[in-house]
């Protein structure tokens, strides 16, 4: 009853830091993959029961999340507000099991407390905690499973890891290792029951194998996943990537040092508990670093849990004198990361550069809709989809768009017999002047081995697109450009536009 009360304690007050926390973002309009695939695939099964996603490209991504958020819109009806309360729930849920994982690894409370803290504080966790993807609830059925197995209720760690599959196809590699201990401990009969969400997995890509023809649900989606990102020179720089972004980024290095501290002089580590769960957590971190043509970090969600309690376990075996000051500055390193951005390229859903993001897509869209409600507008992907579907965030009515791959010189000049009247050109890429793309070599770098190109700059939109600059919007370091014919833009009354988040006119 005491441990019930203490988790249930637990999540109620990891509920009010997490919905306080977020408070000002509950209406932020969806952002990239939300609104590319997860909500779409959501709202394909609520207005259609469809399982297999209609109105996006179906993958390999098993319907878990999507159908959560179809019960939530069922129950609350469909809105911004409801998606991001829902998946808030989810954040506060990791919370609380980041808590139940560190008191079962044997931590003492205060440090199980800083265990959870650690996690609230960490800026990749504090954006994800908002967005309808499938990593946050992974972490939380990851951690969930590793409380139930190392409490020795394996039966339901087989059925939580059911579920767990059934959120994201790359968690199956928890019920493998945690079968396989069993396995080597001898207890085949309870390792067996493991085989239970291989089964799940398996059916579900059997249905999407007879729906689409693809086990994977589409030829392009497997390439990007499979075959791209296991070139050696992009597997090496993914595996640079993990260790940096867990080790070294946002002061974790002060962390990482008393991890390794304590692996040298104590044995806090040395137990079955332990070496579960960094076996599990090893094994996901390689597997979402070999896989995946994007490498992000969110991938590592399921992660830092058993990161962050390790990092709390370290915490405990060095001397006050040094602790104090330690856990200080990583708190501060992790807090700060919320709102500096790095010099190297990076994805804006990693912290506050999101909403920078989503605001200055949300005010140029309103812009599109007043002045350009009757012309097609050129522009890439996610500003596209933002602009065709109203229950995005973005607009009112539904725009017609020319969606680019990309907005490089070299794709959108292939449009130029097109003869579009609007151009939206966005930063897609953090590029700032100071970063590491001004030298030479980077660039060359990624121009081999990741298909970086220059975008289009106002002199080429001017020379060959034959249009003019009609609005601007900065925030953060980030952009979004508005061009048009020169009788077009003169027929809206467009020039000298004024900013309304500057509250100046736009210089262009």
């Amino acid at each position: 009853m005491n441990r019930r009360r203490g988790t249930a304690l637990a999540l109620a007050a990891s509920a009010g830091i997490v919905f306080a926390l977020h408070w000002p973002y509950l209406r932020l309009p969806y952002f990239w993959d939300e609104l590319g695939q997860f909500v779409p695939a959501g709202l394909d099964i609520l207005q259609h029961g469809a399982w297999i996603p209609r109105s996006t490209v179906p993958n390999s991504h098993p319907p878990g999340l999507m159908a959560y958020l179809a019960l939530v819109w069922r129950v609350f009806g469909y809105s911004i507000p409801a998606t991001r309360a829902a998946m808030l729930i989810v954040a506060a849920g990791v919370v609380a099991a980041t808590y139940g994982l560190a008191g079962t690894l044997g931590l003492r409370p205060g440090y199980a407390i800083l265990a959870a803290a650690l996690l609230v504080a960490d800026p990749l966790f504090q954006m994800q905690s908002l967005l309808a993807q499938l990593d946050l609830p992974a972490a939380l059925m990851t951690a969930v499973v590793l409380v139930l197995f190392l409490d020795e209720a394996v039966g339901w760690a087989a059925a939580a890891s059911v579920a767990l599959v059934l959120v994201k196809d790359t968690s199956v590699v928890v019920p493998v290792v945690l079968g396989a201990v069993l396995l080597w401990e001898g207890r085949r009969k309870e390792a067996a029951v493991f085989a239970a969400p291989l089964v799940a997995l398996g059916i579900w890509f059997a249905v999407l194998w007879h729906a689409t023809g693809y086990v994977f649900g589409s030829p392009g989606y497997t390439h990007y996943n499979l075959t791209y990102a296991l070139h050696p020179v992009r597997v090496s720089v993914s595996v640079l990537r993990r260790l940096y972004f867990m080790f070294v980024a946002d002061f974790r290095w002060v962390g990482a040092a008393a991890l390794v501290y304590s692996l040298w002089k104590t044995d806090v580590f040395r137990g079955r508990a332990w070496r579960i769960a960094l076996m599990v957590s090893v094994a996901q971190a390689v597997l979402v670093t070999v896989l995946g043509g994007a490498a992000l970090e969110r991938y590592l969600l399921p992660v830092l849990p058993v990161l962050y309690c390790s990092y709390a376990a370290g915490f405990s075996t060095i001397s006050p004198h040094w602790r104090v000051p330690a856990v200080a500055a990583l708190g501060a390193g992790l807090v700060s990361g919320w709102f500096l951005n790095p010099a190297f390229p990076f994805p804006y859903e990693n912290n506050l550069a999101l909403v920078d993001f989503v605001r200055l897509h949300q005010e140029a869209a309103r812009f599109l809709e007043k002045h350009y409600a009757e012309e097609t507008i050129y522009t890439a992907w996610p500003l596209t989809g933002a602009l065709q579907r109203p229950a995005f965030g973005y607009v009112d009515q539904p725009m017609a768009v020319r969606e680019t791959s990309d907005l490089r010189a070299r794709t959108l000049l292939q449009i130029a017999g097109e003869r579009p009247r609007v151009l939206v050109l966005y930063s897609r890429t953090w590029e700032p002047k100071w970063g590491a793309l001004r030298f030479r070599w980077v660039v060359r770098f990624l121009t081999r081995y990741y298909e970086y190109g220059p975008d289009l700059t106002r002199e080429d939109v001017r020379s060959v697109l034959h249009l003019e600059p009609a609005a601007r919007w900065e925030r953060g370091g980030q952009w979004v450009e508005v061009y048009s014919s020169p009788g077009l833009a003169e027929h809206q009354s467009l020039s000298g536009y004024a900013n309304p988040r500057l509250n100046c006119p736009v210089t262009l």
